[in-house]
């Protein structure tokens, strides 16, 4: 029989850090359903005030990353008097760390900016998305990664989610026949990835995205022997550049976008 868990997620920011890590511990469990209650931006007693009231409504487990230690004091102590456990992620890791280095524990870390600067990250890297989606701007110079493919080989979405995780992210889509555009050419900074996928997933794909009708007459952007063509030869110019190469296939966009974020690293530290 399934065993409920009741967790509160209470984070002074978005919450990213504690669902993320809640998400992990949980997936390490047998047999669990979870039932999650997130509490965003608590970064005032009231705040704290209506955790507390909710907690005792719905009893569970309180995993908190509240840094303030006035707000997360009085969080800690409202458990206490409830008799409702309550753990603070970061004290393990800073615990260990801080004894092991000999540092000392800031008493005044504001969590607001640490909330700023990745708030203001994620949103230019999400403007620059935006205003370089599907070879749009010519200033990839600036960006932090250029991903290069065919039409529909899923370059938007994985843009999308790497500019989420603060991450310039541009694409263009290649044709083959056509010579690579001179702005990824001469673009020397950013990480260029291509991507790929199955010639007969992608002429499905298009198939369904521009609703062609199998058979149908004039031309069909889906044909599936136009389409292997295609996908052989935007691949040679990839990969004839020295690009790297990820095939899309059955990965999910987080799939992709990670091995990219891992391409990145490896293409920062060679940068120096």
């Amino acid at each position: 029989m399934s065993t409920t868990l009741v967790l509160h997620l209470v984070s002074p920011a978005s919450g990213e850090v504690v669902e993320a890590m809640a998400r992990t511990m949980v997936a390490q469990l047998d047999d669990v359903t979870t039932v999650r209650h997130f509490w965003q931006m608590v970064r005032k007693r009231k705040n704290v005030e209506e955790v507390l009231t909710g907690v005792e409504d719905k009893r569970g487990f309180v995993l908190h990353t509240l840094i303030d230690p006035v707000h997360r004091e009085m969080l800690e102590e409202g458990c206490r008097r409830l008799d409702i456990p309550c753990m603070y992620l970061f004290e393990p890791f800073l615990s260990a760390i801080a004894t092991h280095f000999g540092a000392g524990l800031r008493a005044d870390a504001s969590p607001r900016v640490v909330m700023d600067q990745a708030f203001k990250r994620r949103l230019d890297a999400m403007r620059y998305t935006l205003g370089h989606d599907d070879g749009l701007g010519q200033d990839l110079e600036t960006a932090d990664v250029v991903l290069l493919g065919a039409s529909r080989v899923t370059k938007t979405p994985t843009c999308m989610y790497l500019a989420h995780r603060g991450i310039k992210a541009a694409n263009v889509s290649l044709v083959a026949g056509m010579a690579l555009p001179a702005a990824v050419v001469n673009a020397k900074k950013p990480l260029k990835v291509g991507l790929t996928v199955a010639p007969r997933q992608l002429a499905e794909i298009r198939r369904k995205r521009f609703d062609v009708p199998k058979g149908g007459g004039g031309i069909d952007y889906s044909d599936i022997d136009a389409v292997t063509e295609e996908v052989k030869e935007v691949r040679r110019m990839i990969v004839s550049r020295g690009w790297p190469m990820i095939d899309v296939t059955s990965r999910s966009i987080d799939q992709t976008a990670t091995m990219i974020m891992e391409l990145l690293q490896r293409h920062r530290e060679a940068a120096g």
